[in-house]
């Protein structure tokens, strides 16, 4: 430029574009946050995750619960506000180890007010959506369930501890207020977008928000990557040891055993003689005890264990009228006599007068009663 004018030439460079600063491709910008291998990886671990949140609250409602299709896409908080109806549930939790940063899950009040019925209850019939305080807490700890579900689930991919802190939850109402203290509404973060059914009551969707930092991290540590730049610094260290090292070590390998071989023939021999014990006697058991009058009248309780068995709570939350029970004793074995919980005897069970006896067939021994003891 001379005397306030543009050449020819600087005007061709404004016109192409060539002089200034380039503008920003805007539509590339969630390109280079996120890529799209990222995108199916966190939607494939969301996928699972949310699997085990979808159990949880099938337990919880004793309901059919599918939570799936996962959609990922990347928003400004701003975008994501305005993109939804309000009133919502959000839990908000913070990885404590093993993931940097926080996990937030919205959903509807339409559909927490269904879940909130079932919980209380109901049959899921639900005439108006606004939520009392009780019905609030009752789907804030439903929430907490599956975000705890989902982080056990999460460790058992990443194959180390995942720890979160407490839940805090709340009942958003306001577009104008933050969706999370930790969050810049011009921020941008991931969000995973799930279809949520219950029963033939609820056909919705529940919305799940990353931290652009925390999606990278559960990347890296799916794609094995997070700790190699660890592995390279131990790597440099084990190859270059300190030369310090290297002179000090032989002047401790050749004292020791100087050290500690002399004083080994002044010690005096230690004689060991084996313990010998002798063997129980066997009393006869009508033997009579000293004192023993002093407690003939104090009373006992005799039973008889006919077998046992192990069952897990849900066979046993499964029996009903007419449900059978197989103890692992054959029909033949004698039966176990306990006197106040302890086996004195082995019987068989017989009939007396109507009522059932047992007709002992031996005694326990005094060594058999000895192991026993705890």
């Amino acid at each position: 430029m001379s005397n306030g004018f543009l050449s020819q030439e600087e005007i061709d460079s404004l016109l192409n574009g060539s002089g200034g600063d380039p503008s920003p491709d805007l539509g590339s910008n969630d390109e280079e946050i996120i890529k799209d291998i990222e995108k199916d990886l966190l939607g494939e671990i969301g996928n699972i995750s949310m699997g085990s949140a979808s159990t949880a609250l099938s337990q919880i409602i004793n309901q059919q619960v599918n939570i799936t299709t996962p959609v990922v896409t990347i928003n400004t908080v701003n975008e994501i506000k305005n993109g939804f109806e309000t009133p919502n549930i959000i839990l908000e939790v913070e990885y404590t180890s093993g993931i940097v940063g926080r996990n937030i899950l919205i959903m509807k009040t339409s559909d927490a007010s269904v879940i909130a019925n079932l919980m209380m209850g109901g049959d899921g019939t639900v005439t108006q959506e606004v939520l009392s305080e009780i019905e609030i807490s009752a789907v804030q700890e439903a929430m907490n369930q599956m975000i705890g579900s989902a982080a056990t689930s999460m460790a058992t991919m990443f194959a180390r501890e995942v720890n979160i802190s407490p839940p805090t939850s709340k009942t958003w109402e306001n577009p104008q207020d933050k969706l999370s203290e930790g969050m810049n509404d011009d921020e941008s973060v991931v969000k995973v977008s799930f279809r949520l059914t219950i029963g033939d009551l609820v056909d919705s969707s529940i919305m799940q928000i990353l931290p652009i930092q925390t999606a990278k991290k559960i990347v890296a540590i799916m794609m094995g990557e997070e700790d190699k730049p660890q592995e390279v610094k131990q790597e440099v260290l084990e190859k270059t040891p300190p030369k310090n090292i290297q002179v000090e070590e032989p002047h401790y390998t050749y004292e020791e055993p100087v050290t500690y071989r002399e004083p080994a023939p002044q010690m005096p021999p230690v004689e060991v003689h084996q313990a010998h014990f002798e063997p129980l006697r066997n009393e006869a058991t009508g033997a009579p005890h000293k004192n023993i009058d002093l407690i003939l009248d104090v009373p006992l309780e005799i039973s008889v264990v006919l077998g046992r068995t192990k069952k897990s709570i849900k066979d046993i939350l499964s029996l009903s009228n007419g449900s059978l029970i197989e103890l692992d004793k054959l029909a033949e074995e004698p039966v176990e006599i306990l006197v106040n919980g302890k086996k004195i005897a082995y019987g068989e069970v017989v009939v007396v007068d109507e009522n059932f006896g047992v007709r002992i067939t031996s005694i326990v021994s005094g060594q058999e009663r000895i192991k026993s003891l705890k």
